[in-house]
């Protein structure tokens, strides 16, 4: 039986925990707020106190934190309990400066480096029907299948190197698209509200044509009800919208979309609205 270390517990790391639990691989988890993890042992997990402690007898690491700096850091307190043989999967959206550092320091203790960010939000994390995006040598792609595929409907294998960038990018792609088109929800909605115009003729128009989706659908429904209970933190938007921008500039492209999302869900953040759902980037229509 795999066992498996999962260092962070937030919305999308618990679910994905308890998949892992389903699917019958040992699972030991972290976070740094412990209250955050310690539901988890409810469904079978065995609660860490330190980074150190949950890795030391883990055949997979998975980390499923905030930003580059703070896996790393999380990794640097984990790195005297790692052990050659060890596979890293690296889960989270870094951007693209953070994986080198990252693999390097899985290098130095003889741990194999996968960058694996996943696509989707809590309910895809929820059912496991999230997309890994990985990036890692093919000698660990076998032993990797099994937490992949609790986790995930299907996984993308773009290359062999996890330091070379591929996974990060596809994934900032991936995340401009879904980050900006809640932005453009959010927007088109304040709008009507500011022109008195009512937001259920809106997606009275846009229903069953060309412009609808169910990703449209549930935005509208949640800012109609006023119900921003987090599936993507404004927040954590907030931070993907400067790995785009930074990423976009080093190669020499114009993201004005990006750039415009960033600034709307920076003063939903500053108004309060951080750690609710993106689609709070709405309030930023009635901020200045």
């Amino acid at each position: 039986m795999t066992s498996v270390a999962l260092l962070g517990t937030g919305i999308m790391g618990a679910a994905m925990a308890r998949n892992l639990l389903r699917a019958g691989l040992g699972v030991t988890v972290w976070n740094r707020t412990r209250e955050r993890a310690e539901p988890l042992a409810a469904d079978g997990a065995t609660v860490a106190a330190a980074p150190a402690e949950a890795v030391a007898d883990a055949d997979v690491v998975i980390t499923m934190l905030d930003d580059g700096d703070t896996v790393l850091a999380v990794m640097d307190d984990a790195a005297s309990a790692l052990r050659s043989g060890q596979v890293w999967a690296q889960m989270s959206t870094v951007g693209l400066e953070a994986v080198e550092p990252m693999a390097k320091l899985a290098a130095e203790h003889g741990v194999t480096f996968v960058d694996a960010p996943v696509q989707g939000t809590r309910q895809p994390a929820e059912q496991g029907q999230l997309v890994v995006l990985a990036a890692g040598p093919e000698s660990v792609r076998a032993p990797l299948e099994p937490v992949f595929g609790a986790v995930g409907r299907r996984t993308l294998w773009l290359d062999t190197d996890g330091a070379g960038g591929a996974a990060q990018r596809l994934k900032l792609v991936a995340v401009s698209y879904a980050i900006s088109m809640t932005g453009l929800v959010g927007e088109t909605l304040g709008l009507a509200k500011g022109l008195g115009v009512d937001p259920a003729l809106f997606a009275e128009v846009v229903t069953g044509g060309p412009l609808d989706s169910p990703y449209l659908q549930a935005k509208m429904e949640a800012i109609a009800d006023g119900d921003f209970t987090p599936s993507f933190t404004a927040r954590n938007a907030r931070k993907d919208t400067r790995l785009i921008g930074e990423a976009a500039a080093a190669a020499g492209v114009r993201a004005d979309l990006n750039e415009a999302t960033g600034e709307r869900l920076r003063r939903a953040v500053e108004g309060g609205h951080g750690e609710e759902d993106m689609a709070a980037s709405y309030f930023a229509s009635f901020e200045s």
